[in-house]
Formats: structure tokens, sequence, C-alpha cells
């Protein structure tokens, strides 16, 4: 078996069995085939093939009802290159396995851009064009919650052995409680080049953040931010408890978000942001342009999911006016004080629950095509950003489906396919979710009206 330098590692591991083919679908979820581990050279030399459609397919795994790219096109297959990550290995499970990242390839060696991977590829390709490379940070909340019941409860701490019952905000303690788990975390990311950096406990009871470090690379960016969740997971269901990266899993508490932070630097690596000033400079202005411009019909990729516009609400540390400010995390976008020479750009609309690489591809997109054409910013935003008067982020799914269906900043960014895949994909979801009736909805009208 002849691997590449970064899968040499599968050749003396103890126990391994299987390889998980994957790629990375438009709701952030991998799919794809489990394979013998003597076949690993056929997989990471792009012997896999997977139907295109798999990128475009609903929540629930489900083709998308009359689809183009399903039944009508034949249903064809694309080829599933490696990314170059190599065999990742995976320590969590009953038996240790290795997970290998693809992307989709057309039959002609064309990349396919409904693929959210390829997407964001096709940005950073646009900045590589005219001398300019993105740095990417993300900010990633999640909570701990209980394995056992249906609904999201706190977990036990296993060092008290008592029930969560509390908001912790910054909580040493609280870390301490969890600290085999955030040790195995921290391990994990480091068998599998996750930059995992400060933890600290967060808003919600059993809720946590740990920040990725920054990479002038997005496309590994957003592979660390997707294989990190998968860390996450995959890590507390090992230790008796699950992880959720829903956006609010409690009504009354903390969302979680997924926050990017990104500057841009030239070909002599000078950050184009920094003019000397707190204020930054007139590039960073016009990428924040692009960005408060393209926000209405982005949101569909900030907040894809239905429990999504649960955390999209005043007063709750996350945005709900286009808008932008120096250190204002009221705003939607907020420009960070300190050091000139780190000046940046920290976009606070997307859920935990989005897709990192559509995240990235709808931010750095935007902000780049305000560079281009120069916009200028409404202005800052001084205090609390919740006000009336502000243009408002999309409140409702329905209506993020729309704005993304009709702007015309995401179709200068995204690929028709993916543009056509990701609605219809969303419109089915909205029916699966308005056919349910629920528990409370039971409740309340059973024997009233």
């Amino acid at each position: 078996m002849v691997l590449d330098e970064d899968s040499n590692w599968l050749i003396n591991a103890d126990g391994v069995e299987s390889i998980q083919a994957v790629i990375c679908d438009l709701n952030g979820i991998l799919r794809g085939k489990r394979v013998p581990v003597g076949q690993a050279e056929k997989v990471l030399k792009g012997g896999i093939r997977m139907p295109l459609s798999i990128a475009g397919v609903d929540v629930w795994g489900e083709d998308i009802v009359g689809s183009s790219h399903v039944f009508a096109s034949g249903d064809m297959d694309g080829i599933c290159s490696p990314t170059g990550r190599g065999a990742l290995p995976v320590n969590w499970t009953l038996k240790p396995s290795a997970v290998v990242p693809l992307w989709l390839f057309k039959e002609s060696g064309e990349p396919f851009l409904a693929d959210p991977r390829q997407a964001l590829a096709h940005i950073v390709r646009q900045y590589h064009e005219l001398g300019l490379r993105p740095v990417v940070a993300s900010e990633m909340e999640f909570y701990l919650i209980d394995a056992e019941p249906d609904h999201a409860e706190p977990p036990i701490s296993p060092y008290t052995g008592k029930r969560l019952d509390s908001d912790a905000i910054l909580s040493i303690d609280e870390l301490d409680d969890f600290g085999q788990f955030f040790s195995d975390v921290y391990a994990e990311c480091e068998r599998q080049n996750v930059p995992a950096d400060s933890a600290v406990a967060e808003n919600g009871i059993g809720q946590f953040e740990i920040n990725l470090i920054h990479s002038d690379d997005p496309l590994k960016a957003a592979d660390d931010a997707l294989f990190f969740k998968r860390i996450i997971k995959g890590v507390a269901r090992k230790h008796g408890f699950a992880a959720t990266f829903m956006a609010k899993p409690y009504g009354m508490r903390s969302g979680s978000g997924m926050h990017m932070h990104f500057s841009v630097i030239d070909e002599d690596g000078n950050n184009v942001f920094d003019d000397g000033t707190p204020e930054g400079s007139a590039i960073m202005k016009h990428a924040v342009a692009g960005l408060t411009r393209g926000m209405a019909e982005s949101t569909l990729l900030f907040a894809p999911h239905y429990n999504s516009y649960r955390r999209l609400r005043p007063d709750t540390h996350a945005p709900t006016s286009i808008s932008w400010g120096y250190e204002n995390r009221t705003a939607a976008i907020r420009i960070p004080g300190g050091n000139n020479k780190a000046r940046r750009i920290e976009h606070r609309v997307a859920g935990a629950d989005a897709n990192p690489y559509l995240v990235m591809a709808g931010i750095l997109g935007a902000a780049l095509v305000g560079i281009r054409n120069k916009w200028e910013p409404p202005a800052p935003v001084s205090g609390r950003a919740y006000l009336s008067q502000l243009p408002r982020i999309p409140s409702e799914w329905g209506s993020a489906v729309t704005a993304f269906e009709n702007g015309s900043i995401v179709s200068e960014i995204f690929d028709a396919d993916l543009r056509s895949m990701l609605i219809a994909c969303k419109r089915q979801e909205i029916a699966g979710f308005a056919e349910q009736v629920t528990d409370f909805e039971f409740s309340a009208y059973l024997e009233i009206v």
C-alpha cells in the first residue's frame, strides 16, 4: 500500500479496519462510504465516486423531490478527490478508524461548484488573482447536554456528580469539572491538525466556546471548523454525554454562534485593513460595505435551519440589525480594538449550526464584491444596535430563502447549481417542518378551540 505523506500512519496503525471516505453537503453534514483499510490507496488517489446530487440532499438525507440534479439528469456520479488533508485518525469510536475528506469534481475534471468546499475555493482563487490572501479564524460555541433524554437537558458534572443548574460565564470551575473532556478534545484536535486555542465557559448552562487559531488558508480554516465539530461530538459521546451545535437548544438561554474573524494580507504580508489608525483602511470599509449590502440575501447561509431563527433575537448577544460598529457586540459586524496591525472584521451573524464553507464563502465573497466596487458603508453604530430604525436581518426562514433566491450579490458569489440546490433543499425542509404538529401545539389547542 503506497500512501501520501500525511497518511503513512495508517500502515502501522493498530486496530484500524476501515476508512470513512466523506464529502461535506450543503448542510455541513458529512456523507460518504465506509471502505476497508486495504483500499486506502484507492480512496487517496481519487478512485471513489459518488452522485453529485449528494451535495444537495436535505437535513434528513432525502433526495430533493423534482430536483433536476437527481432523476432528470440520471443522477450522475462525480469524482471524489482528496482535499489534501490525507487520512485523519478517529480515536473516540469503539475501534479506531480514519476519515478521508474528499471534494467533488465533474467527469471533465472541472470543480463541481455546488460542493460547498469548491464554492469557497472559487472565492479564494479570486482573492489570489488580486494578489490578496484572506486570513480567517473562527469562534465555535456549543452545549454539552445529557445524552439520555430526547430533549436538551444540562449534563451531570463528572466532578460533583450534580446536574448543572446555572449559567457560569467564564467560570474556571466549570472548565475544571469537564477537564478530562477538554483534555481529550485537545488531544484529538492535535491528531487531526485542528488548531484549537483557548476554551471558555459561555453564557448558557453547559455552554462552552473554543477558538480556532487564524490561518491564511481559508479552506483549511473551514476544514478545521468542520472537523472540530465532529471531534466535539465524538469525544462527548466517549465521556457519556452529548454535544450540540444547534443555534438555540434552549428557548430561554443563550444561542450558540460561529463568529468569523478575518483580515486580508497582500503579497508582502501586509494587512490591507490597517492604515495605522483605529478606524481601519478604506479597503476595510469597502469590505464592510459589501458585507452590509449582502447581509439580508446571505442570511440563509448564516442561519440555514428552522431552529437558527430562534437565536436571532434582540438583547441576546446575537445580531438582529444590518449594522456595524467599533468594539460593539450588539452589531452584526464588529471591528475589534487592539493593535492596529491586527485590524480585522468580526462577522457575528452565523450560528454554530451553519456550514463553515458556506459561511466563509458568503463572508469573503460579499467583502470582495464591496472591495471591487469600492462601496462605502453606512455610518457605524454606537451603543445598542437593536434599534428599530436600523434595517433588519431576516427573522424568518422562508423570507431568508426568498432573499437568497432574489439576491444579486449572492448570484455573483455562488454558482447557479449551488443556489438552485440550496433553495430546493431548504424549501423541502420548510415543508417538512410545516407538516409536524408539536407537543406544545397539541396541548395548547386540544380541548380549548
